[in-house]
């Protein structure tokens, strides 16, 4: 019989089913608001509603050669975090307190919005290159563990 997941690696995991709809040339990135070990919403990287994605039309990141960690405000799509916390405003769905699991770590953008939204725990897999994220999410308290699958 084999091992079951650890709650962190179960969420995990899904993380990267979410981040298979990314639309985001670059990066593909997926993201769960979780609480009381229930997802209470997803989001993944790309154009918002309605307008063409990045994969149809290109990357102006790609275009102006920025590299990760910079410049996030030339980006025509949303991230995975902001996804998920909109998908939570939308439906209006409590997340305050809750932990978001992610395939990689908040940028400066989601960490601020993360803090605000009361989120208390992020769960990722891989690092990111941007530390004023680090440095906001350490003064609000906010946990941050990366952890490796196998």
């Amino acid at each position: 019989m084999s091992k079951r997941p650890s709650w962190d690696e179960y969420f995990l995991r899904i993380t990267r089913e979410v981040a298979q709809r990314a639309t985001c040339l670059r990066r593909q990135v997926g993201a769960l608001l979780v609480m009381d070990k229930h997802i209470l919403a997803t989001g993944y990287n790309g154009a918002p509603s309605g307008l063409p994605h990045c994969l149809e039309i290109g990357c102006l990141r790609e275009q102006l050669k920025i590299p990760p960690g910079e410049r996030h405000e030339l980006c025509r799509g949303l991230h995975a975090e902001m996804n998920a916390l909109i998908q939570a405003a939308h439906y209006g769905i409590k997340i305050s307190g809750a932990t978001l699991y992610s395939t990689t770590y908040p940028c400066s953008l989601c960490a601020k919005m993360l803090v605000n939204a009361g989120i208390k725990r992020v769960v990722t897999l891989t690092d990111y290159p941007d530390p004023l994220a680090k440095e906001m999410l350490s003064l609000a308290n906010v946990t941050v563990e990366i952890v490796k699958l196998e």
